[in-house]
């Protein structure tokens, strides 16, 4: 369980392919603070750390992550936003966030609001939804909707998210990992019956 309250931005160190899977080794500042076998959402995915060395932990994503996820984009030197998962004795100043990526979003238009910047994403499954004013995690990032439309959103993202994630790299065109809010995703399927 994650808040989408970015801890940092990790960088991608090396890639291995070995059958379907691909090891994925990152540098971040809290690896002596990691153990095996704990989770870390990247980009808003949940996967396992299997090795720590020096300065770098390694995590496995299998062909089903692979095929749902932005990861196969992902190269050396890739940003990463990061999260440790949640404490319980800690405040969930985010949202409820599973790290189970729902779909890819592509990046359709980014408008510089002079003073803080509103990016609008499109996607391609209608059993999702969104409302304004209500959650969505973007690339592991807890947001607040602004503009709703069916299979489309917008966001409007403040100078300190905007420096401190990956979001000031993002360009038109590019994909990111959605994860739409819990809630609504069970709200969504009772009302399917």
């Amino acid at each position: 369980m994650f808040t989408g309250i970015i801890e940092q931005v990790a960088t991608i160190k090396k890639i291995v392919k070995e059958k379907e899977n691909l090891h994925i080794t990152l540098e971040a500042d809290f690896v002596n603070e990691l153990k095996i076998d704990q989770s870390v959402a990247h980009n808003g995915i949940c996967l396992t750390v299997i090795v720590i060395e020096n300065n770098c932990y390694t995590v496995t994503a299998i062909h089903e992550t692979i095929q749902k996820t932005n990861i196969s984009f992902w190269n050396i030197n890739t940003k990463v936003n990061v999260e440790r998962c949640m404490q319980l004795n800690g405040r969930l100043d985010g949202h409820i966030v599973q790290g189970h990526v729902d779909t890819i979003g592509i990046c359709k238009k980014i408008e510089n609001q002079d003073g803080s910047w509103k990016f609008t994403f499109e996607y391609n499954t209608p059993s999702h939804v969104t409302v304004e004013k209500g959650s969505i995690t973007i690339n592991g990032t807890s947001l607040t909707v602004v503009d709703s439309k069916q299979k489309s959103f917008s966001v409007c993202i403040i100078p300190y998210t905007f420096e401190n994630t990956n979001f000031h790299q993002l360009k038109i065109g590019d994909r990111v990992n959605l994860e739409f809010d819990i809630i609504g995703k069970y709200v969504a399927k009772l009302l399917e019956k």
